[in-house]
């Protein structure tokens, strides 16, 4: 009966808007990234458009580290035709790209959106318009300064999300690398007066649509993805000790995979969903293993009196990195899965842990421990070169975005626990302070 409550409060609580939101507080790195105008899209109906579509695409764009947005002040004009464009203008003020559109009620109550991304450098080369061979050997017009050129119709409540996706294409096409604005978070916030003081919770990359999935007596921990985004492992402590379910965020039905006596913890979906690494305590010390999701078979992948704990997954689901106090302090290590074997890679530091391991699989993000406190840092697995990204207050739980250009934390600022980012070179700073309770362990989505 207790567990049909259970169950059934998880359903309740998926559909349930939290009662608090992040807002997410750029903090550095802005003045010296690439400049783009993006226009404020024109409105062609009645009324207010229930979203400011372009707007939210420039925060997307700024929150990246990547660009920098003009203000509309700033702009030399608000063009909303390729046509329209003054080159010469935005030139002038360092712009290679330019964003505009329209936005256009139709009579299903639906909103058909028309944007262009326009190459600024290409378009004052050629004034606009380019010549190209036709398939007949002329000279024709082309439009190559036109690096997007798309239509969509959308409703209401799709257009926030269609202007992530919108986000998703200009920063592939100017970057090369696949956008993550369609991204969300998880993340436990602990509220010490409430009835249920820890929550997991939801919510965009951005901060918004917040949602309450599981609120909890007792604490709640290392919340992580499985690669469909449809899944969260996690541990609680709700039967008196630390125990590891999974749960569909969707339906709120839970399955829990392991209540050994004494230790459950840091889950980790496999790169291909199959598995899950997670650290127990059955031999004494902590080691870490992994458990087949298909098979229930569990395997020992660490062994000895050391405590080894903190696995996360190689991209390529050969290997695992985790923590182990072996040497004496708390330093990374990297497991062979096919022949057992470990080394040590990290040795700049008092300590090292909490590593996870970019999407190309070139650099370790790990919380380095040395004089200046507990801070993110990034090591290139190749030449061992290590830089320190962060310098906020006890920093922890390092989680990388599913392109590589991000990390999300956990930090303290004004003696709270709060969410920071903070991107992989080090220049772009951002806070996503909640407006109630600590936030903690913070674990971000794969692509959705």
């Amino acid at each position: 009966m207790a567990l049909m409550a259970m169950l059934f409060a998880c359903l309740l609580l998926a559909t349930q808007p939290a009662r608090a939101a992040l807002k997410l507080v750029i903090t550095e790195g802005v003045n010296s990234a690439r400049p783009i105008g993006v226009i404020p899209f024109q409105w062609k109906g009645q009324g207010e458009l229930p979203e400011d579509v372009s707007g939210v695409v420039g925060s997307d764009l700024r929150r990246s580290g990547k660009f920098n947005p003009l203000s509309v002040s700033e702009m030399p004009q608000t063009p909303y035709r390729d046509s329209d464009v003054d080159y010469n203008a935005w030139t002038a003020l360092g712009v290679d790209s330019v964003l505009t559109g329209t936005i256009t009620p139709t009579a299903d109550g639906r909103y058909q959106i028309d944007y262009q991304l326009i190459d600024i450098v290409r378009g004052q080369l050629t004034g606009g318009e380019s010549k190209g061979l036709g398939a007949d050997g002329q000279l024709v017009k082309t439009d190559d300064h036109l690096l997007v050129n798309n239509r969509a119709t959308v409703k209401a409540s799709d257009l926030r999300r269609y202007a992530h996706r919108i986000s998703n294409i200009v920063y592939e096409k100017l970057t090369g690398e696949k956008g993550a604005f369609l991204t969300r978070i998880a993340y436990v916030v602990i509220e010490e007066e409430a009835d249920y003081p820890y929550q997991l919770r939801l919510s965009d990359y951005d901060g918004f649509n917040e949602r309450l999935v599981l609120r909890s007596k007792q604490p709640l921990m290392s919340p992580a993805w499985s690669p469909d985004g449809r899944q969260l492992a996690y541990v609680s402590f709700e039967n008196g000790q630390a125990e590891i379910f999974i749960m569909d965020i969707y339906t709120g039905e839970r399955e829990k995979i392991s209540s050994y006596p004494r230790h459950n913890g840091s889950p980790r979906f496999s790169p291909d969903g199959s598995q899950l690494a997670l650290v127990l305590s059955k031999t004494g010390s902590l080691q870490v293993y992994t458990f087949d999701l298909k098979t229930k078979k569990l395997t020992q992948i660490t062994h000895g009196r050391a405590n080894s704990t903190e696995p996360f997954w190689d991209p390529d689901g050969n290997s695992l990195i985790y923590t182990s106090d072996r040497g004496g302090k708390p330093q990374i290590y990297r497991v062979n899965l096919a022949d057992g074997t470990s080394r040590r890679i990290t040795w700049q530091g008092n300590q090292n842990m909490g590593g996870q391991l970019t999407p190309d699989g070139r650099f370790l993000i790990m919380v380095n421990q040395s004089a200046s406190g507990y801070n993110i840092a990034k090591q290139d697995l190749n030449s061992g070169a290590v830089q320190i990204l962060t310098k906020t207050l006890l920093d922890e739980s390092p989680s990388i975005a599913p392109n590589g250009s991000m990390v999300i934390y956990s930090s303290v600022y004004g003696r709270k626990n709060v969410l920071s980012l903070v991107s992989v070179d080090g220049r772009f700073k951002a806070r996503l302070p909640a407006t109630n309770g600590r936030v903690r362990a913070p674990a971000w989505s794969p692509y959705l």
